[in-house]
C-alpha cells in the first residue's frame, strides 16, 4: 500500500526491540503493531537514532509509555480503523454466549445431536450494559437496536441515544456486559471482585477491549460458584506471549486461561475482532498517513 502514498518503508516482520533499532536510522516515523509491548530502553534506542513519531496500529496505548516516550520527544499516536469488525465479532459472542454454542458444537463434534440442559436466550429479551461508547461501543449499539433489546451505556464522555447510567446501577440492571473502554490506570481492573459480585445472577460478561479491564481471578470464581452465567473474551489478561503463537506443544503458564478454556460457559478467541480484511487495511493506510502528516508538519513547522 505505500506505493500509492509515495512511500518506501523499511519492513521487518519481527516486533520493535532493542536488536532492530538500527532499521530505524534515518529515519523520523515507525509503524509497529500491538502485539508486543514496546520497552522504555526501546524507545531511549528509538530516540538516540532519531526517532520522533510512533504510530501504533491499534486504537489502543497500553503497549507503549506513552509518558515516557513524551519525555524523549517521541509523539505517539493511534490509528483508526473500521470499528465494524470488533462489533461484528462482539455480537457474534454474545449469540454464541446466550445460545451455549461452545457445548453444542463440541457435542455435535463428537455426533451427540441432544438439545442442551439449558434453554438460550433471545436479546430482545435481555438488557445489555455498553461501557464505553466511542466509535466501536457506539456500532455495537447500533446492531443492538435491531434486535429490540435494552441497551444500558456508561462512559465518561460521550452522550448516547440510550440510557447512560452509572457503572454500579449498569452491572446490576444488566443480563449481558460488554467491555470497549480504553485501558488505563483508572480502567484497570474495571470489573474487579467487588464489582463482578454487584452483577444480576447468571449475567454474561464480553470483552474485547482489553484483558486487564477485568480481574481474571474474580472473574473464574465467579464463573465456577455459578454467579455469573458465562463469559465470552477475545482478550485475557496474559496473552501477551500466548495469543499469535502456536502452543500445542508447551506449556502454558497463565492457569487462569486454561481454566477458563476448560469452562463450558467461557468462550476464548485470541485477540482477533479487529481481524478483517477492511480494518486491516484501514490500519495499514491511516497509519502510512499518520507518519506523512508529521513529516509534513515537521517540515512546514
Amino acid at each position: 500500500m505505500a506505493p500509492c502514498f509515495g512511500a518506501t518503508p523499511t519492513i521487518t516482520d519481527a516486533a520493535l526491540t532493542e536488536a532492530n533499532v538500527d532499521l530505524a536510522l534515518g529515519n523520523r516515523c515507525v509503524s509497529v503493531g500491538h502485539k508486543t509491548r514496546i520497552t522504555n530502553p526501546t524507545l531511549s534506542a528509538l530516540g538516540r537514532a532519531g526517532v520522533g513519531y510512533i504510530s501504533t496500529r491499534s486504537i489502543g496505548y497500553n503497549h507503549i509509555d506513552v509518558a515516557y516516550a513524551k519525555s524523549l520527544g517521541i509523539t505517539v499516536e493511534n490509528v483508526a480503523y473500521s470499528p465494524d469488525s470488533v462489533a461484528d465479532y462482539t455480537l457474534m459472542l454474545m449469540l454464541m454466549a446466550v445460545r451455549n454454542t461452545k457445548t453444542t458444537m463440541r457435542r455435535a463434534d463428537v455426533h451427540d445431536y441432544r438439545l442442551h440442559e439449558v434453554r438460550g436466550r433471545e436479546l430482545r429479551d435481555l438488557t445489555v450494559g455498553v461501557v464505553g461508547t466511542g466509535r466501536i461501543g457506539a456500532a455495537v449499539m447500533d446492531r443492538l437496536w435491531g434486535f429490540g433489546c435494552r441497551i444500558l451505556t456508561h462512559d465518561r464522555r460521550h452522550k448516547t441515544g440510550a440510557d447512560c447510567v452509572g457503572l454500579d446501577e449498569l452491572l446490576r440492571s444488566s443480563d449481558i456486559v460488554t467491555l470497549h473502554t480504553p485501558l488505563n490506570a483508572s480502567t484497570h481492573h474495571l470489573l474487579d471482585r467487588e464489582r463482578i459480585a454487584s452483577m444480576k445472577d447468571g449475567a454474561v460478561v464480553v470483552n474485547t477491549g482489553r484483558g486487564a479491564l477485568i480481574d481474571t481471578e474474580a472473574l473464574v470464581a465467579a464463573l465456577e460458584g455459578g454467579r455469573l452465567g458465562a463469559a465470552a473474551l477475545d482478550v485475557v489478561e496474559g496473552e501477551e506471549g500466548v495469543f499469535y503463537a502456536d502452543c500445542r506443544n508447551k506449556a502454558i503458564d497463565s492457569k487462569a486461561l486454561l481454566r477458563l478454556q476448560e469452562m463450558p460457559n467461557v468462550l476464548i478467541s485470541p485477540h482477533t475482532a479487529y481481524y478483517t480484511d477492511h480494518a486491516l487495511s484501514d490500519t495499514v493506510e491511516n497509519s502510512i498517513i499518520n507518519c506523512q502528516r508529521f513529516e509534513s508538519e515537521i517540515q512546514h513547522g
